[in-house]
């Protein structure tokens, strides 16, 4: 973990903790009965007696926006709550918000450059480039100091991740579905400006009062750390609207590398 990171948790504060400033409400609430007395008694118990060990080391969080590699135009904000596991992999529970009462929609692995180019060629294809994201200020650590933020980032620059959801429960406006319903959705990256909802920006922009073209511009030194990944043109002209390429992010294949 980098320094300034460190001495950020070491304040006695979580990144979850830190974060709790630009509330995100679930736009989908499930149908079913308000909880029981018995229920309470029963959580209330479990809270005091179980032990919750994997779940506490899920402190890191950060904020971004998926397409569903299958249907790109079907895209949401995904909130990610991560455990750093090791320098190379890190893996997340993903909800549609950031209350009490968000719903679980999705899990995310995230693996560095090296590890990913061990993985088998046919692997690959299930793994997104995050340079754009990062780059573009898609990808937000919301509520700790800018300067840890800025050092967040910068770790995870070249970095993919593989992200299933199984469950939209609507975004930008448009109703979902009131339960997880059919098969997973596997989620890729935005890799050219113009691919994301500006619907989506729009709302993230007005909760938080942070551009995201300021974001950008304070990321514009990441770009000489940026190698090619693979994966950015996998969903080239896939919108049905103009795009255009972000500086710095580079298609491996039309880089001539594996």
């Amino acid at each position: 973990m980098n320094r300034t990171l460190a001495t950020c948790l070491a304040c006695g504060l979580s990144l979850a903790t830190l974060a709790r400033a630009d509330d995100a409400p679930s736009p989908t609430a499930p149908p079913g009965q308000e909880k029981s007395t018995r229920t309470g008694l029963l959580e209330t118990g479990a809270a005091a007696l179980q032990a919750h060990a994997p779940v506490k080391g899920f402190d890191i969080y950060l904020v971004g926006f998926h397409p569903m590699k299958d249907q790109p135009t079907r895209q949401m904000e995904a909130h990610h709550y991560c455990h750093q596991v090791n320098e190379d992999f890190a893996q997340c529970v993903l909800f549609d918000g950031n209350t009490e009462k968000a719903n679980l929609n999705g899990i995310e692995y995230i693996i560095s450059e090296t590890v990913f180019q061990g993985l088998p060629e046919a692997e690959k294809a299930f793994w997104h480039p995050h340079n754009g994201e990062i780059l573009t200020g898609q990808l937000v650590a919301p509520g700790i100091p800018r300067a840890a933020e800025a050092q967040l980032m910068r770790a995870k620059m070249n970095s993919y991740g593989k992200t299933w959801h199984v469950w939209h429960t609507g975004s930008d406006g448009q109703p979902g579905d009131s339960l997880p319903l059919g098969e997973p959705m596997l989620a890729w990256s935005i890799n050219r400006d113009g691919e994301v909802d500006p619907g989506l920006l729009e709302v993230r922009e007005a909760r938080t009062d942070r551009a995201i073209s300021a974001i950008r511009r304070e990321r514009a030194p990441l770009q000489t750390l940026a190698h090619p990944q693979s994966g950015v043109d996998a969903l080239k002209d896939r919108f049905g609207r103009e795009t255009r390429d972000i500086p710095g992010v580079v298609d491996a294949g039309a880089a001539g590398r594996p």
